[in-house]
């Protein structure tokens, strides 16, 4: 969701309960789009972050600090000689616009009480921090010519003006006959009937007003019934109550611990969704977007790392594929033994120049065969080149079943670690399994790149009964996790025969109780290749029934005593520490 009005206004306020008739001490424009204030208030030091960045366009208060150019550009310093010291006094959003104006009051260079104007307009691409003189433009972080843009020029010294372009009705002041003549007799899907005819109205907004009446948000706005106008009008007034009466919920939602989207507002379109709730939407803000821009680093920085292991997978699955082939061509084998013994046996009263024998296998209730012949070779010669076939493929087939074997198992190894870099949710994570890669000899490690001290740690959860479950985020923490944090009457799970991370729950000596026996499992389904499927087969064991096979990689074990149970790989409302 990019910032829509409503967040906006959510936004103004919590400015207005924060840093309103605060002093600005410091401007700092660590980015070229980017401003960094600090401001005094109430005993209290706050950093306002405002940016106008074409991808990102942002505003909230924030904790972190920036690093700054050693020169500061030409619209810091301007900002920096009218507004150091100056008091704001004033902090507003006009409509539901995703605008916000900053009145600030100084003292000019004759010591003159005055006040300037800071506003940041949050447009996407159009997107700028504009510094005025009530309505005349002083500078802007963007200059805009009549060249960029055809509807307003932002250059020094011209008029500042809001663009009224999109003829869109402000949803604050909108009258119930307008919404239905005006919005509601459109002849287009009904969410966008509502989101493109009113200011600061998101699509996201738009779906949840249409979920609230039960209403289809693609039928066309003009077929709806007297009754279902009436019923979503009033659903879009209780958002604009919501709005005046400054009923904020700020709230981020999640799918998978990954952040999918965030509100000022409750949304029961993503009900089925875990989420949490902030009391600033400064921190959903600053929270949603740094876990965004780290699971987007990481999506990158993992690429090339999935790149190695999906090459040596698709060579080893068609070499494992060819291995196979071969050994169905060895099934022959112990036919051609049995031919040259019946040849041995029986072939004392073979005529000169035969091409087949037929006799009986003594082995199989003497069943009578036919045995291809040589004609140009005697019998003990045909038994001869029988047993050599025979030999031959003997030691093929033992050959390649040991060389099949160890296919298999190479394959396995590079699925868990596929699935390793699926959980990977940090730097740290991705530089264990890059070891990983490495030791096993994926990846050549540099004669000058010394092996890098791992800071990874495994995820722990807490079940609802108060015990500590700890989850392997790769083959190496499974390893740890099992055989070094792990005690005999710990509880071990796993998803049954697909790659995944081994799940330890801590007993303490305890008997467990049921729903901790099921959240652990949940978590080794989620944590597995069968994550996406509706119910993963999980196998359980005490730690003690989990042995390690000399010479296996890293996190393979075996077991032959232990419970299973179907499971959903749905972890919410489990406890992460």
């Amino acid at each position: 969701m990019a910032l829509d009005g409503i967040v906006i206004s959510n936004i103004v306020e919590e400015l207005n309960q924060t840093i309103l008739n605060g002093r600005i001490s410091k401007i700092a424009q660590p980015e070229l789009d980017e401003l960094l204030l600090t401001i005094k208030n109430n005993k209290t030091q706050y950093k306002l972050l405002l940016s106008a960045g074409a991808s990102l366009p942002l505003i909230y208060l924030t904790q972190e600090s920036k690093v700054n150019p050693m020169t500061a550009p030409n619209f810091c310093m301007l900002l920096r000689k009218h507004l150091n010291g100056g008091k704001i006094i004033s902090i507003t959003q006009p409509s539901l616009e995703r605008i916000i104006h900053f009145e600030i009051e100084h003292l000019n260079d004759m010591g003159d009480l005055c006040q300037k104007f800071l506003t940041i307009e949050l447009m996407g691409k159009h997107s700028n921090i504009i510094f005025r003189d009530d309505d005349l433009i002083i500078d802007s972080i963007k200059h805009v010519s009549s060249q960029m843009s055809s509807v307003r020029e932002v250059l020094p010294g011209r008029s500042y003006f809001i663009p009224d372009t999109q003829e869109k009705f402000d949803p604050l002041t909108l009258k119930e006959d307008t919404f239905y003549d005006k919005i509601l007799s459109k002849p287009m899907p009904l969410s966008q009937a509502i989101y493109k005819s009113l200011t600061g109205i998101s699509p996201i907004i738009a779906e949840e007003i249409c979920y609230e009446t039960n209403l289809d948000s693609a039928v066309p706005a003009n077929t709806l019934s007297e009754v279902e106008r009436v019923h979503l009008y009033h659903a879009f007034q209780n958002v604009i109550d919501k709005i005046k009466k400054k009923e904020y919920s700020p709230i981020i939602f999640y799918k998978e611990r990954e952040p999918i989207e965030f509100s000022s507002l409750p949304l029961t379109i993503y009900q089925e969704f875990s989420s949490k709730t902030y009391s600033s939407i400064s921190q959903v803000l600053e929270t949603y977007y740094a876990s965004k821009n780290t699971l987007t680093r990481i999506r990158q920085k993992s690429s090339d790392l999935r790149k190695i292991v999906q090459t040596a997978l698709e060579r080893n699955r068609k070499k494992y594929d060819l291995q196979l082939k071969q050994l169905k061509d060895t099934e022959k084998r112990d036919n051609y033994k049995l031919y040259g013994e019946l040849l041995y046996t029986y072939g004392y009263n073979i005529k000169e120049g035969a091409k087949e024998l037929e006799a009986f296998n003594y082995y199989d209730n003497n069943t009578l065969i036919k045995i291809p012949l040589d004609p140009d070779f005697s019998a003990q010669e045909n038994a001869k080149r029988y047993f050599d076939k025979y030999g031959k493929l003997k030691r093929t087939y033992e050959a390649l079943s040991e060389y099949s074997k160890e296919t298999k198992e190479e394959i396995t190894h590079l699925e868990s670690i596929a699935t390793a870099l699926d959980i990977a949710l940090l730097e740290e994570d991705l530089q264990e399994i890059k070891e990983e890669l490495i030791e096993y000899g994926y990846i050549r490690r540099k004669y000058t790149a010394k092996k890098q001290k791992i800071t990874s740690k495994p995820f722990h959860y807490l079940s609802s009964d108060g015990f500590h479950i700890y989850v392997g985020k790769n083959n190496f923490q499974n390893e740890d996790i099992t055989f070094q944090l792990a005690t005999g009457n710990d509880w071990w799970f796993h998803a049954k025969g697909i790659p995944g991370s081994h799940v330890i729950v801590k007993t303490q000596g305890k008997d467990l109780p049921d729903k901790t026996f099921e959240e652990a499992a949940r978590l080794a389904a989620f944590y597995s290749k069968g994550r996406g499927n509706e119910k993963v087969e999980i196998d359980y064991t005490e730690r003690k029934n989990i042995k390690k096979v000399a010479g296996a990689k890293p996190g393979f074990v075996i077991y032959h005593t232990n419970y299973s149970m179907l499971v959903s790989p749905d972890i919410q409302n489990i406890t992460l520490i």
